[in-house]
């Protein structure tokens, strides 16, 4: 299993930072066709290949996912676009 992990401060009150949390949900859930859920200020992820999370932290936004084995060659593409939408949605693109 080959992991994900990536944390992002921002400064976004606790409304905003759940709606960028949801933002990038529904990109990854678009582009990857990966489910999500809330429970509580934690989003939950999985599709056949993928499981993890988001934290809705304060100050950060941390996400964690496990990709299977099938799906390790996209890895670099999974970082590259949470980075990129963490980067617009938390103004620090």
């Amino acid at each position: 299993m080959s992991t994900i992990d990536i944390s992002r401060s921002h400064a976004l009150d606790h409304d905003h930072a759940r709606e960028a949390a949801e933002t990038l949900a529904k990109d990854l859930s678009e582009q990857f066709d990966v489910d999500y859920t809330w429970d509580g200020d934690t989003l939950r992820f999985k599709r056949s290949g993928v499981k993890g999370h988001m934290d809705v932290l304060p100050a950060e936004l941390k996400v964690h996912l496990e990709l299977g084995l099938m799906l390790r060659p996209f890895k670099s593409r999974f970082e590259s676009e949470i980075h990129s939408q963490l980067d617009k949605l938390t103004g620090t693109a």
